[in-house]
């Protein structure tokens, strides 16, 4: 299954404006790197002729694809090549049989595919990443240590517990949810699946009602069941540096004005620890979490070619 037959996409990208709607005449190429035993599926706009390369993380409510409509595109028409990731369980990336895929792996595989796409040429790369995305793309980055810059779509510390208050269905997940996922998971419930919308705010992740619904319908992105194991691992992920002491690369927080579900002081309780490199941060106006709106779109791009060329190619 790709893409190409796959109609739900196609129901939320018509949510967007116009210009944001990807046509037959201009899709990403979708290819497909085994990793694993995992057959990773990529949605890319390549450009041969890009000084840039953007790796694209969706988070635990999107897919590549709606990575792709919302910056993919628009990046590569300014000249960018583009390349988004269905991280295991997502999208259209076949899980090897038998794996139980925790959120390790995810940083794994996005540190791997850099060295992968470093591989073919040496141009610099820039992570962006939405939602969840977000500190996952800085996650990736303290591990493989060979990016320019990261963006982040708020950076959220899951082992903060305001953050798990603040970002759970509710106070009762968080404070208790939570702490039986972690027991579930070192039993043969670790298998257990529950659908993240009963884990998580799945009901801000957009603005629009009927966008929403849309949304929920893709079991491959918003509607997606994980497992205990997963979800665990979510909250449990020790980075490889302290925020103190990362000193990689510039860091761009692209925070919607109308997020109800990750409002910018959670992004805040972590950006704020960090002190050795550049930390920007742009509101997107009248957006919302994952953004369907204009001039919050539009502001999106600008500000991810401006960190670009301003902060990361220097």
């Amino acid at each position: 299954m790709d893409y190409k037959t796959q109609s739900n996409w196609r129901e939320i990208q018509a949510f967007l404006p116009k210009e944001y709607q990807l046509e037959a005449s201009h899709l990403p190429s979708e290819e497909w790197w085994l990793w694993h035993g995992h057959q990773i599926h990529l949605d890319c706009f390549r450009n041969p002729r890009a000084a840039v390369k953007v790796i694209l993380f969706h988070g635990v409510g999107t897919n590549g694809r709606q990575m792709s409509t919302i910056l993919g595109s628009p990046l590569f028409l300014r000249g960018f090549e583009t390349i988004a990731i269905d991280m295991p369980e997502y999208g259209m990336t076949k899980v090897a049989a038998g794996a139980l895929v925790t959120y390790n792996d995810w940083v794994q595989a996005g540190s791997d595919l850099i060295d992968a796409e470093l591989a073919k040429d040496n141009r610099p790369i820039v992570l962006y990443g939405l939602s969840a995305g977000g500190m996952l793309a800085w996650h990736v980055a303290a591990l493989n240590k060979k990016v320019k810059g990261i963006v982040g779509m708020t950076f959220l510390d899951q082992q903060e517990q305001q953050v798990r208050d603040e970002t759970a269905l509710n106070f009762l997940m968080s404070r208790i949810g939570v702490p039986l996922t972690h027991l579930a998971a070192r039993t043969p419930l670790a298998t257990l699946r529950m659908p993240m919308s009963l884990a998580s705010k799945m009901s801000a992740l957009v603005n629009n009602k009927a966008a929403l619904k849309a949304c929920l319908k893709d079991k491959t992105s918003a509607g997606k069941w994980v497992t205990m194991k997963f979800l665990s691992s979510l909250t449990t992920y020790k980075p490889v540096v302290e925020p103190e002491a990362f000193d990689l690369c510039p860091i761009l927080l692209t925070q919607p004005e109308k997020d109800t579900w990750t409002p910018l002081h959670l992004s805040e309780l972590f950006l704020n620890r960090i002190s050795r490199v550049p930390v920007h941060v742009v509101v997107l106006e009248n957006a919302g979490h994952y953004p369907l709106e204009q001039p919050g779109l539009n502001q999106l791009c600008d500000a991810v070619v401006k960190f670009i060329h301003s902060e990361c190619l220097t």
